[in-house]
């Protein structure tokens, strides 16, 4: 196969290429430039992409001895990725850029133009595996369970999985990603893990979001309606936050308060007793199938809400195009804009993006 190594100048990735290329596939390496910062470099383990990552990765294609290029998709992800973002927030969303950037970037705009150019496939280092069944080709869980990467997966449909090669997916650990990186000779064989939103390369989200969005100031409320506080922007909280509220009034029983709602439209946070972030339902219409599509109905499956959270068991109904599942056990401080990746045993049903949840606690409880 002729195959696009995305490379992002971690050892993931260069690993990915070197065992493609091993393979006897027809390789070449493509770092992608994000940003239009020149002078972006990497701080510790925080951010990617950036100019020392691009000398990485060239470095990595040039040991392996595979063409290398650097695409410039600087516009794509700041119109995809940093303002779907900003928009969410204000709309009081939380959304995840790691799964937009799969979901238009690296299988969306970078597949689009490897197919265009002839390649069969994109290559990356995301730890998952793709099963070729008689129904037809599915994506599971990585075997480590530690760095399995399926959920920041789950926006693919079943045309680009037909179109993708994740050689790291029957790894038994990065551990032994890194002994073969060393092995190689590849300089990141022990280059930490990017962590944090790569754009927000300092980990200041609110400072961030406080230049992009500005402040304003606005009540902090509790279930109620009562004002027991005031904030300097929505925006700037998301659900489940229990620090930096300022609360001017002390709860009844005097427990801590958590941030259970933020509404853009009155600029309020709404806040309550840590029990109130039981989510005993979750719903959305934006939803894709990773694979075989699901029939209208009702049917069981796991539900996972963040990247390292664990499968709940539920119930899942999609019907007149909304999906909603009920967990066995309510969820944990679910926030609209949050993805939730329905799964089958390891295999990877689908996803959507949760627009409406309800909590396990009455108002008046």
């Amino acid at each position: 196969m002729r195959i696009l190594a995305a490379m992002s100048g971690g050892v993931d990735s260069a690993v990915a290429a070197a065992r493609a290329a091993e393979a006897g596939h027809d390789v070449v390496g493509v770092h992608l430039a994000l940003s239009r910062a020149g002078g972006t470099l990497r701080t510790g383990s925080r951010g990617c992409c950036t100019i020392e990552d691009a000398m990485d990765a060239r470095r990595a294609a040039d040991l392996i001895g595979i063409p290398f290029y650097v695409w410039d998709f600087s516009e794509r992800f700041r119109d995809d990725v940093i303002e779907d973002f900003v928009s969410e927030y204000r709309a009081g969303r939380t959304p995840n850029p790691c799964m937009r950037c799969n979901e238009k970037i690296k299988f969306a705009a970078l597949l689009e133009r490897a197919i265009e150019l002839g390649f069969d496939a994109v290559c990356t280092g995301h730890y998952a595996t793709l099963v070729e069944t008689g129904e037809g080709l599915e994506l599971h869980r990585a075997s480590d369970a530690a760095k399995d990467q399926s959920y920041v997966l789950g926006v693919l449909t079943a045309e680009q999985l037909a179109h993708t090669y994740f050689p790291l997916g029957s790894t038994p650990s990065k551990a032994v990603v890194r002994a073969e990186a060393e092995a190689r000779g590849l300089t990141v064989a022990h280059k930490p893990d990017s962590h944090d939103i790569c754009f927000i390369p300092d980990g200041d989200t609110r400072g961030w979001l406080a230049e992009k969005v500005g402040t304003a100031q606005g009540d902090v409320v509790d279930r109620t309606g009562a004002v027991v506080g005031r904030h300097e922007g929505a925006h700037a909280f998301t659900v489940g936050q229990r620090r930096g509220l300022s609360l001017g009034v002390p709860a009844p029983d005097g427990k801590p308060r958590f941030v259970l709602e933020v509404r853009p439209v009155t600029n309020t946070v709404v806040v309550g007793p840590k029990e109130a972030l039981a989510t005993a339902e979750i719903s959305g219409e934006r939803h894709s199938w990773a694979g075989r599509p699901q029939a209208p109905g009702e049917f069981g499956c796991d539900v996972q809400i963040r990247a390292h959270a664990d499968p709940v068991p539920a119930r899942a109904t999609l019907a007149d195009g909304r999906l909603t599942v009920v967990p066995e056990t309510p969820f944990d401080g679910v926030a609209p804009g949050q993805t939730a990746v329905l799964y089958d045993g390891t295999r990877v049903i689908g996803q959507f993006t949760i627009d409406r949840t309800v909590s396990a606690v009455p108002v008046d409880a």
